[in-house]
């Protein structure tokens, strides 16, 4: 303490030319900062780097997993890219969505649906690594599980997934992006989407897949199919679409399974009216860069989610830095190929440049 009393009273003699000094070498300080800025200007890089995540296939659909970066040949709008970035990405975390589509078209094989999600959930999620999310849908999309790497919680999700209750109105008001529910009529396949990847996977990084379980069949979105895509492609997300269709659950006029339509089914769409649903799952997938499948004797549901577990563990990352020549906002397509010509390349076929 004496050491500093000392300094202390030191300090309050020449008080004025102390104060003088002070102003003196701030000024001095001030003009070589000024100085030192004007030699140094700032600098703003902005560099966009795309990523694009890729399975490869041989002729007899094989997953080809041992290819390096000069494998690849790269387009972006036509024009031959630069790949700078590469690696296997069957390690890196892995940021995962349920869609399970519940109207009452898919009330008969909502038990194989839920059965074989669970199993498929407790073999692909790595502890402490993968995340998973499941939402419903049918007049309305609700979040029935956030984020999570705990499979007790999406067990428990799992369970809940049922038919609506028809006697209840759907719940009305809400806006897409929210982030629980939100509903009108119908079935909401387009808002699903939406919600997913706008609300829940474009705030990730790293890797981002959505599984959708359904007929393919929308017949209530405030969305486009448009709007659904582009917004999965925003989220840089592919979506792989597992077609599970009943074909008894739609009777002659709708009315998904009771005959005649009528007020208990919502037959408000006849069969021959309503989209169709194959067409609809295969352009998501395509567009998104991910695959569409389809339940069937030879192909159970099991055995599909065994095929896209096998791709989401032998992904290539590709990454590059567009030329400035297609350096602008909007829209811009990719095609992505090896240089061997018998393999078959599955990527997003383009991208949204932000401005």
């Amino acid at each position: 303490m004496k050491p500093f009393r000392m300094r202390y009273r030191l300090s309050l003699r020449p008080a004025w030319g102390l104060i003088v000094s002070l102003l003196a070498f701030a000024c001095v300080l001030l003009t070589g900062s000024q100085s030192r800025s004007q030699q140094q200007p700032t600098i703003s890089v902005d560099v966009k780097v795309v990523n694009v995540l890729a399975s490869v296939r041989d002729k007899h659909g094989a997953v080809i997993h041992n290819l390096g970066k000069d494998d690849f040949v790269l387009e972006e709008d036509g024009r031959p890219q630069n790949i700078r970035y590469f690696s296997k990405e069957g390690d890196l975390p892995l940021i995962l969505g349920l869609l399970v589509d519940t109207s009452l078209s898919q009330r008969r094989v909502l038990d194989q649906e839920r059965n074989a999600s669970y199993s498929f959930l407790n073999q692909m999620l790595r502890v402490d690594q993968d995340l998973a999310f499941i939402i419903h849908f049918d007049r309305e999309v609700e979040l029935l599980e956030d984020l999570t790497s705990s499979r007790q919680k999406l067990e428990a999700a799992l369970k809940l997934l049922q038919t609506p209750d028809m006697s209840r109105p759907a719940s009305g008001g809400g806006q897409p992006g929210q982030h629980r529910r939100f509903g009108g009529g119908g079935t909401l396949l387009y808002d699903a989407v939406y919600l997913a990847s706008d609300d829940l996977m474009k705030k990730q990084k790293g890797r981002k897949a959505l599984i959708i379980l359904t007929d393919g069949v929308d017949t209530g979105s405030r969305l486009s199919l448009e709007t659904a895509i582009e917004s999965a492609q925003r989220a840089d997300t592919i979506v792989y679409c597992i077609l599970f269709k009943d074909d008894a659950a739609y009777g002659r006029f709708g009315g998904f399974g009771f005959p005649g339509g009528g007020r208990r089914g919502r037959g408000r769409f006849p069969q021959e009216s309503l989209p169709d649903g194959k067409k609809v799952l295969e352009k998501i997938a395509k567009q998104t860069g991910a695959r569409l499948f389809e339940v069937s004797g030879k192909q159970p549901i099991t055995e599909i989610y065994r095929e896209i577990q096998e791709e989401l563990r032998n992904q290539y990352s590709l990454g590059y830095t567009p030329d400035k020549a297609t350096a602008r906002a909007g829209y811009h397509k990719i095609h992505l190929a090896t240089k061997q010509k018998d393999l078959s390349v599955q990527a997003r076929d383009g991208y949204y440049l932000e401005r």
